[in-house]
């Protein structure tokens, strides 16, 4: 039994305890709370590995005649991960050297999750895809996991299997191998998957245990998911967000000129998606911003907010001593290019003309306004432009008729 805590401010207190209540998990009394009985019952079976659900999983009862380390597990995870990274920011066209491949499955995936589409038969980065390469590495795992658990009713997989079992790979032991004897089907076919992604290492198909890697024992953790390099950022670490100044690798200087301490070939590319690279040494790249790599990378829906997200996480930390991070010219002008580029865009339509009077345009027009679907007016030639029709010619046959109707006509606004 628990005396409430009075930290929290008393409505967030009351939101949490009302949560709680309503999933039966605290039932309330006067001055104290405790579990109910049947949550505490589940709670203590589930800690202590008890009951048939095998929460923590079945450790395998026979020692591996080839035990492996949490340092094999460590590489293994970084190298599968990576290979994923690597195929997104190849799908650029960045002229990373050799062909990035991975298993049709997690092609599959990537597409479906919008991180890359198809264009002319090859792989193209998407606005998604370059937000997915920004991310902590537990956040780019998730975001590929809640796909593939959205999809796993066309997989013929239980979704509620498959949710199942990344939770409890998420309380599993790094460097411990388990039994796949008390595993489900939907489990089983999982783990191929799963091996794909780095979160769990098997040595062959129908091997009777796998090992879960740190990808898969930090899901439901803050702890890093992959290990950093002492020696510079690592392909996946210089693409997570900087948590202290020893993470910022990127100098940018007014000129735009930029200089990125990395030995990363995967930062290098990443690099490459907005920058013209011109010089490379062995622990250093140098480029700098121009109009032509820019507006390059805003055709592949990376936004001018992205890029200077990007610059800023990673800023070097003699850069973060200044206020503000990056040069403010060198922002603006990144907005510009984008801008210059945005000028024109089209919206497909449907335009309103020839109305019999002011009465009747102003009633049309102010109808089309609360729909939504105005997208342009001129009052002094009584022309509007819409996106959708429907409603609209609805309005004009329920109204009283004073003489000629509107006409529509389809066409697109610039």
């Amino acid at each position: 039994m628990a005396q409430p805590q009075l930290n929290p401010s008393s409505s967030e207190k009351d939101q949490a305890l009302n949560v709680l209540e309503r999933l039966h998990i605290l039932p309330s009394s006067a001055r104290a709370y405790k579990l109910s009985d049947s949550f505490a019952a589940s709670l203590r079976l589930a800690l202590t590995g008890g009951g048939n659900h095998r929460s923590f999983g079945v450790p395998c009862s026979t020692p591996d005649k080839h035990q492996v380390s949490i340092d094999f597990l460590d590489a293994y995870a970084q190298r599968q991960w990576e290979t994923i990274l690597y195929y997104v920011v190849s799908s650029a066209g960045t002229g990373m050297e050799g062909g990035i491949e991975i298993s049709n499955g997690s092609k599959t995936l990537l597409k479906l999750g919008n991180f890359v589409v198809e264009k002319a038969r090859r792989p193209t980065i998407t606005q998604m895809g370059f937000e997915f390469l920004l991310q902590e590495t537990n956040g780019q795992v998730w975001n590929l996991l809640i796909v593939y658990l959205d999809n796993a009713e066309n997989l013929k997989m239980d979704p509620v299997d498959v949710l199942s079992f990344l939770f409890t790979l998420g309380s599993l032991t790094l460097g411990q191998d388990y039994s796949t004897a008390n595993l489900s089907p939907t489990q089983i076919q999982m783990l191929e998957d799963l091996a794909d992604f780095g979160l769990i290492y098997r040595r062959s198909p129908d091997s009777i245990r796998y090992y879960p890697t740190r990808l898969a024992t930090t899901l439901t953790s803050d702890a890093p998911a992959l290990l950093t390099s002492t020696a510079g950022p690592s392909a996946s670490s210089s693409l997570a967000a900087a948590t202290s100044e020893r993470s910022g690798f990127i100098i940018v200087e007014t000129n735009y000129r930029i200089y990125a301490y990395t030995t990363s070939p995967l930062t290098t590319a990443i690099l490459a998606l907005f920058t013209h690279l011109t010089i490379r040494f062995p622990n250093m790249v140098a480029g700098k911003l121009t109009k032509e790599s820019v507006q390059t990378a805003i055709t592949y829906g990376i936004t001018a907010d992205q890029i200077v997200s990007y610059l800023t996480t990673h800023a070097h930390p003699q850069l973060r001593k200044t206020h503000p991070v990056l040069p403010p010219t060198v922002v603006d002008q990144i907005r510009l290019w984008q801008i210059e580029g945005d000028r024109m865009r089209a919206t497909p339509g449907f335009l309103f003309k020839e109305f019999a009077g002011e009465e009747e345009y102003k009633g049309a027009v102010e109808y089309a306004d609360t729909l939504g679907v105005l997208v342009w007016r001129n009052d002094g030639k009584r022309l509007f432009f819409v996106t959708r029709y429907e409603q609209l010619m609805g309005y004009f046959r329920n109204k009283p008729k004073k003489g000629a109707g509107a006409g529509a006509g389809a066409g697109a606004a610039g």
